[in-house]
């Protein structure tokens, strides 16, 4: 039988876990670059009760989707407070009024699909706690061993253009 190429089923990848504090905990399977996805991300995300997986946040070059597979949370949008269930799909557009942040409102596991061009440079901006991401070599999500760059930096960080230079 040839093998499957390009092709990745869910059963086949190992879930990897990250998190922060009381807050922030999830599981992934990184479906796209395991399939040999180049410029498209996609990961399949598991969220247990009152968790997010990542801060609020809205990228300057990707775009994002959503596609909630199993269970319900709230959506943040800018200010808005949006609840989500099995079967909603989620356009988030490169602006800052798209800051986004998903949490499982629910008593049971929330799963979804993560969707996302994979342009880089890229410049992430967390609004709550006024940072910055910055990565090149590799999109966010996209293979660390080929990333030139990877900061995370405070907004209010300004420099003279000149500074340093002789």
């Amino acid at each position: 039988m040839e093998a499957r190429k390009n092709i990745i089923g869910r059963d086949d990848l190992q879930w990897t876990e990250s998190g922060h504090g009381e807050h922030f905990q999830c599981r992934r399977k990184q479906l796209g670059a395991a399939a040999g996805s180049e410029k498209l991300g996609c990961s399949l995300y598991e969220l247990a009760p009152g968790m997010s997986a990542f801060p609020a946040h809205y990228h300057t070059a990707n775009e994002e989707a959503l596609y909630i597979l199993e269970g319900e949370g709230t959506l943040r949008l800018g200010e808005r407070r949006i609840p989500v269930k099995r079967g909603d799909y989620v356009a988030l557009l490169p602006a800052a009024d798209a800051a986004h942040r998903l949490t499982n409102t629910s008593d049971t596991p929330l799963s979804y699909l993560c969707i996302s061009t994979m342009l880089e440079p890229e410049v992430t901006v967390y609004p709550d706690s006024n940072k910055l991401g910055i990565v090149a070599g590799a999109a966010p999500g996209g293979p660390r061993e080929k990333r030139t760059i990877a900061k995370s930096l405070r907004a209010d960080a300004d420099v003279d253009y000149w500074e340093g230079e002789k």
